[in-house]
């Protein structure tokens, strides 16, 4: 636990990685998997959401959720396109878009801070 402590990136890297396969497994079941694929989907959120605590610790939980939030909608996106050949609607494009840009804003002070320093 100390190694995702002292490096946020790598932390958020593999509870992305974990959250992708949690939503990929529920894909998996809502397409007619059994029942332990969606066992092991609520298995794999629990363990990317306590990933995430010690992020929450260096960033705080605002940031920590909302980054890890809307990149989980990012790359949910792609899995669903590449993957399983889903098509989001124009509507819904412009929705994913809004949140590369929530994700942006609420990095924006990090940004700034580290071109200060």
């Amino acid at each position: 636990m100390k190694l995702l402590a002292a490096n946020p990136i790598l932390t958020l890297a593999l509870a992305m990685a974990v959250f992708l396969a949690a939503a990929s497994s529920l894909r998996a079941y809502a397409g007619g998997a059994a029942l332990p694929v969606l066992l092991l989907a609520l298995l794999l959120y629990c363990v990317g959401n306590l990933m995430m605590v010690p992020l929450m610790k260096v960033s705080g939980m605002a940031v920590a959720m909302s980054v890890s939030a809307v990149l989980q909608l990012l790359l949910s996106v792609l899995v669903a396109v590449s993957v399983f050949g889903e098509r989001p609607l124009t509507i819904q494009w412009a929705g994913i878009a809004l949140g590369v840009a929530a994700v942006t804003l609420i990095l924006w002070p990090e940004f700034e801070k580290a071109g200060a320093g």
